[in-house]
């Protein structure tokens, strides 16, 4: 555990102490609230994995906390400590309170059996020294109103239905559809708490910038089973040659190829708009490939999640294979010394799905590929490629024909991605 300096101090924050724990958060991130946002947003974290550092008067110095997740990985699910809330005041920053929290985090999750962390960067250079690699990207797209969707079979026999987004009324919906949406696909982390569904339809008027209520469209089949739902609201503008509002899209969310094309083809066409600025999309979404003009789209590719490996041999035998793979993995980790040196990863029989499930082993075997462990975490998800790494310099082949194999093996045909950040 890094020292911290004289006088401060780790301390758990219960929820008596929520305004002080607050005020941390809006001084690090230099935002702030009102009464009415407060009482419409709830704080999605459990307070009893909320910890802090206190200064030697015993004020709130920094925060953190994490999140119990069940993290979708190929082939399965394992057990995720997602890292929150992470921010210092400005003025007790650079004394090494967040290398302490993160060290404090890594070992609480590791008591609680969760091998892996993941999290959203607030800046892109701070979590990879602390063995965080970028494992996934999103997609932003703003496209112009009425852009042109290739035709999809069934698209036209289902109907939507609009209303303004309400909790009681949607939360159900959102949630079924949204789990449906998701299956098999590494990253797409549910939201498993009532607080958390709260959070994903609650509409403060601080958040709407001038634009109208949250609005939720719902595209239904012939049983009238929900197959598709996007939250959005509208923003008038007028040119000089009309109308120029934007539709901005909080999430949006299909189960199949016809209801996306439904689900767009309602958000392309909506009066008075001339944009339609789309929410966090995998780089392989449906709306992607059937776009007649992909050209006329102008996109914003961002990471997404970032994976930490906490236990190695535990995380990397919890998620499956594309390929067979017999690889020595030398690792290096500073921070969690557990995972440093060479583990052997030896995949079995396929499974009827066509992956491979693997054995991870301590050796002593000559290395095949040599890596640090945070490029071991940007690989975890299927996403990032082991032999793109090798070619930055990253990964390095021992082996011949091993960092060909073992790349073949890590990469997932559905990319990952979490629709929202925690």
């Amino acid at each position: 555990m890094s020292p911290l300096p004289d006088g401060y101090r780790l301390v758990d924050v219960p929820e008596s102490r929520k305004d002080e724990y607050l005020e941390v958060d809006r001084l690090a991130f230099a935002f702030d609230s009102n009464a009415e946002t407060d009482a419409l947003v709830p704080i999605t974290f459990e307070w009893d994995r909320a910890q802090a550092v206190e200064d030697p008067d015993g004020a709130l110095a920094a925060v953190h906390a994490s999140y119990a997740h069940a993290m979708p990985v190929p082939g399965g699910t394992v057990a995720c400590s997602g890292l929150t809330w992470v921010g210092a005041r400005p003025d007790q920053r650079r004394r090494g309170l967040l290398t302490a929290m993160i060290d404090s985090h890594f070992a609480r999750s590791l008591a609680r059996d969760e091998p892996i962390s993941a999290l959203f960067a607030a800046e892109h250079a701070i979590y990879g020294r602390y063995g965080y690699g970028s494992a996934a990207d999103d997609v932003r797209l703003k496209l112009a109103r009425r852009a042109a969707l290739r035709d999809v079979p069934g698209s036209e026999e289902l109907t939507v239905r609009l209303a303004t987004a309400d909790v009681a009324r949607h939360s159900a919906v959102v949630d079924t559809v949204h789990r449906a949406a998701g299956a098999g696909r590494p990253g797409w982390t549910t939201r498993d708490s009532d607080a958390w569904r709260t959070r994903m339809l609650v509409d403060p008027p601080a958040w709407r910038e001038g634009a109208e209520p949250l609005r939720i469209v719902t595209v239904h089949d012939g049983a009238g089973d929900v197959r598709a739902y996007a939250m959005f609201r509208r923003k008038e503008s007028w040119a000089e040659g009309g109308p120029a509002g934007t539709v901005k899209v909080r999430e949006a969310v299909a189960v199949d190829a016809a209801a996306t094309h439904r689900l767009w083809s309602f958000l392309l066409d909506l009066d008075l708009m001339g944009s339609v600025e789309s929410p966090m999309l995998p780089v392989d979404d449906a709306l992607l490939h059937l776009l007649v003009d992909p050209r006329a789209v102008v996109p914003k590719v961002n990471d997404n999640l970032w994976v930490r490996i906490l236990d190695l041999p535990v995380a990397l035998a919890a998620r499956r294979y594309a390929a067979p793979v017999d690889v020595v993995l030398d690792v290096t980790d500073t921070r969690l010394t557990g995972n440093a040196g060479r583990w052997r990863l030896t995949t079995g029989a396929r499974q009827d799905d066509g992956t491979y499930a693997a054995e991870v082993t301590s050796t002593q075997d000559d290395a095949d590929l040599r890596l640090d462990v945070r490029e071991l975490g940007a690989a975890y998800l299927g996403g990032r490629s082991l032999a793109a790494q090798a070619r930055a310099g990253l990964v390095s082949q021992e082996t011949p024909g091993a960092l060909q194999s073992a790349a073949a093996a890590f990469l997932w045909p559905v990319a990952p991605m979490c629709t929202y950040v925690w």
